[in-house]
């Protein structure tokens, strides 16, 4: 059997990192190692993630994408589990991870949605079919494939090693998930798990100012990726050697 790492990046987080280490303490298959990325917090972060019998890293360098590149490169599991401080996955989460991974079509990665709480249903709607849905279906398009979404995203160590060299860890403002779905590896299989969720906060919706520097984040990583290559040039090669794969 594989063995599975969860990697959560963490800044000024404690109060809601309890809240997911407890959710993934309770897992139905148990994970062989938790891995919390202390990224410069001022809170007792720290002391959550030790309590909860968590490895804490420290990743001085702020920015999303640094510390989650510090979790994948410090955990030492088969499968890099991913989620955010404030993830609460369902019991059987890793179980449908290591189900997914394990398949023999031996996909690279999985991802899936997530349901917000914290906020009212039109915020909630909106949040799962416009932000989320959105996220999905714009980049998918983009891509040719669908794009991992880092509060709730899965692959094998091996795929990670594969992009580690090229993701931009040194940039803060850019987001993490869709970096890394923009460096793998053409032809690759990447599994969308509609059935695969997790509650996340609504805390994107508290301010515009918050909600305007997330899509900001967003044209950043696509400007980056597209200074690397053309993403409509990166898509007919995606789907050039998923055609020859028979995919």
């Amino acid at each position: 059997m594989p063995t599975i790492s969860v990697v959560i990046p963490a800044w000024n987080d404690a109060e809601m990192l309890a809240r997911c280490l407890a959710a993934v303490n309770a897992q139905t298959r148990r994970p062989d190692e938790v891995v919390v990325v202390d990224n410069a917090s001022t809170d007792d972060t720290a002391d959550v993630a030790i309590a909860a019998g968590a490895t804490v890293v420290h990743e001085p360098l702020r920015g999303i994408l640094s510390a989650t590149s510090t979790g994948f490169d410090t955990a030492s599991g088969d499968i890099l589990a991913r989620l955010d401080a404030d993830s609460v996955p369902p019991a059987d989460w890793l179980e449908r991870v290591e189900r997914v991974l394990c398949d023999a079509a031996a996909p690279a990665a999985v991802s899936g949605p997530g349901d917000f709480y914290g906020a009212g249903p039109l915020t909630r709607w909106l949040g799962r079919n416009v932000y989320i849905g959105g996220y999905f279906w714009s980049m998918g398009l983009l891509l040719g494939h669908p794009p991992l979404f880092g509060s709730n995203m899965a692959m094998h160590a091996e795929t990670w090693r594969g992009v580690r060299e090229r993701v931009h860890r040194d940039i803060r403002a850019i987001h993490d998930d869709l970096d890394i779905s923009i460096q793998l590896e053409p032809g690759v299989t990447i599994v969308h798990d509609d059935g695969l969720r997790v509650g996340i906060s609504a805390r994107p919706f508290d301010t515009l100012d918050g909600l305007l520097r997330r899509m900001l984040w967003a044209w950043t990583t696509l400007e980056v990726g597209w200074r690397q290559e053309s993403l409509l040039r990166r898509r007919s090669r995606w789907r050039g050697a998923r055609r020859a794969a028979g995919g």
